[in-house]
């Protein structure tokens, strides 16, 4: 059988062509970017592992043989899940590898951003020596942060943030009462962005979610308040999130995702200095990296043995070839 690597940024795939070898699969890579990319590297193969390259129904009609797909992490906003099902086409991801690297990045984050670390960073270097230099800087212990989104993300981010500050806030309206922590109070999505000093962003991507976080959220939030996001770029308006930081409405935002990655340098965003930004980089440790990729090759591996993936987001109805 007969595996794609789609595209992906790791310095090297040995991983991955070890655990298909072992499973005797023949195993074969390129960098599509297009629908034709994919198309036109995949015609022999049976399975599909995806970093961001587009699935779509055109690639999944015109490659009848795949399977299954799985992509690397736990978002999929770039493969059409209806069409998967549509096409009988296993849809598989890896949720839960690197919770603790995003949820205690988004802390960093948000941390930095309230106590002017960057700020701080640049006046020292250009010679300016004073604590006052940035500005104001509030007591964390004394703020209110707010999580939209209380996934296994949202969660960690919950239990490590409850430690540095006063109260806790979360919205999600797909998460039953119970599965709110104690520590946590819930709240809807205006009084999420009313009440809180700190914002944290910790949803999927949906037609739901894109530009949700525009201005009429960010024109709710307290004037010195701050907003991080480490979920999905298009999730968050930009040009709301600049006329919001030149208001005053925010203090700073600190961004580790786009909607367009990578970003200009001579983007508005990398030109402000209350904005924090990082490449994409929330989920990464060594470890992490390392389990997001067994996670995302072996959905392909257990499928060929057993006839489902570990991680199944679309159940579909190919079975593997014998």
């Amino acid at each position: 059988m007969n595996a794609l690597i789609t595209d992906a940024d790791f310095p090297s795939l040995a991983l991955e062509q070890s655990l298909f070898a072992e499973a005797g699969w023949t195993l074969k890579s390129a960098q599509c970017r297009t629908e034709d990319d994919v198309i036109g590297a995949a015609r022999d193969c049976d399975a599909l592992l995806v970093q961001y390259a587009p699935v779509t129904d055109r690639v999944l009609a015109a490659l009848p043989r795949v399977g299954i797909v799985s992509r690397y992490g736990a978002g999929y906003d770039t493969i059409d899940t209806a069409a998967c099902a549509r096409h009988g086409v296993w849809l598989a991801n890896s949720p839960d590898y690197g919770v603790g690297e995003v949820a205690t990045h988004a802390l960093a984050m948000a941390l930095a951003l309230l106590r002017h670390l960057a700020l701080y960073d640049r006046d020292v270097r250009a010679g300016r020596w004073s604590y006052l230099s940035p500005g104001t800087i509030r007591r964390a212990s004394n703020l209110t942060v707010g999580i939209l989104g209380l996934g296994r993300i949202g969660k960690r981010f919950a239990h490590l943030a409850r430690n540095c500050f006063a109260r806790v806030l979360a919205c999600d309206p797909y998460i039953i009462d119970g599965d709110f922590p104690a520590y946590v109070e819930r709240v809807v999505l205006d009084e999420l962005f009313e009440r809180s000093d700190v914002v944290s962003l910790h949803v999927p991507l949906t037609p739901e979610t894109r530009g949700l976080v525009g201005a009429r959220l960010l024109g709710r939030m307290k004037r010195g308040s701050v907003l991080v996001n480490t979920a999905r770029g298009a999730v968050v308006d930009v040009d709301a999130l600049l006329a919001a930081l030149e208001s005053g409405t925010l203090d700073g935002a600190a961004l580790d995702v786009l909607p367009i990655e990578p970003l200009a340098t001579d983007h508005p965003l990398a030109r402000h200095p209350r904005v924090l930004l990082t490449p994409h980089a929330a989920f990464y440790s060594a470890e992490a990296e390392v389990e997001l990729r067994r996670k995302a090759a072996l959905n392909i591996v257990q499928w060929a043995n057993t006839g489902r993936p570990m991680y199944s987001v679309i159940e579909g109805t190919k079975i593997p070839r014998r």
